[in-house]
């Protein structure tokens, strides 16, 4: 008979630079694993191609865990131009090439009309609910269903390099923001469509990816030394 693992009790917080290649859900547990713990959850998920700031709250920070889930984020986003895809990344199928001549100037003038409260079309390919299925099921079976735009707010949205096609985003946002729908929308809005190429995650509310620790780094720290890695469960309030 399997004897049952008996995890033990981790309050905290712990600020995850989750690599690619790996969903976020799978990097919980990854950690979750390593601490032991009987109770973790994370705080706003990042796709599987992203990279970056994913905050862990472990036992009683659990509780506390919705106020970095509507906190502001920010990122730094590469989109390639001429090139469209089936989810709006890199992930995707190839489903249009257009040829793009653009140069940073003309890149950088677009950007003022996605600053500020913009609507964004919520993806077919995210994990929003229909009739208690996600979208993304239905758009794998090739079904595009009718979805209402919702309000977003863009803080900050600054080109900090252009290498054609590829243009790297500064962005800072509202909870709820896709940003691979912006990068299409960008595209859109210059004539020649636009995936995102790249995308990682570099703030959440008052954290920073700087203090943050990677998976394989927490796996080389020895097990007695882990939970001083942790943020204690009031860092979330000042958050």
């Amino acid at each position: 008979m399997a004897v049952r693992r008996v995890r033990r009790r981790v309050d905290g917080v712990l600020l995850l630079d989750k690599p690619a290649g790996i969903s976020s859900n799978g990097a919980l547990q990854a950690a979750k694993r390593l601490f032991d713990a009987d109770k973790a959850g994370h705080t706003g998920t990042l796709d599987p191609f992203a990279t970056g700031l994913l905050p862990l709250c472990f036992g009683e920070a659990t509780k506390f865990a919705q106020s970095l889930l509507d906190a502001q984020k920010s990122y730094i986003a590469t989109v390639h131009f001429g090139v469209r895809t089936t989810t709006g990344d890199i992930d995707g199928d190839v489903v249009a090439t257009t040829p793009c001549v653009l140069d940073r100037e003309t890149v950088d003038a677009v950007l003022p009309r996605f600053r500020g409260r913009i609507a964004q079309m919520p993806p077919m390919h995210s994990a929003l609910k229909r009739d208690g299925r996600p979208l993304y099921e239905y758009a794998r079976k090739g079904i595009e269903l009718e979805r209402t735009a919702r309000e977003v707010d863009i803080e900050r949205l600054d080109l900090l390099a252009w290498q054609p096609p590829l243009a790297t985003l500064d962005v800072t946002c509202s909870k709820g923001t896709y940003i691979r729908v912006l990068a299409e929308d960008i595209g859109a809005a210059l004539g020649c469509g636009a995936h995102l190429a790249a995308l990682r995650r570099t703030a959440t509310g008052g954290f920073g990816v700087d203090g943050a620790i990677s998976l394989d780094r927490l796996a080389d720290t020895p097990a007695d030394a882990r939970d001083a890695l942790l943020l204690p469960v009031e860092s979330l309030l000042a958050a």
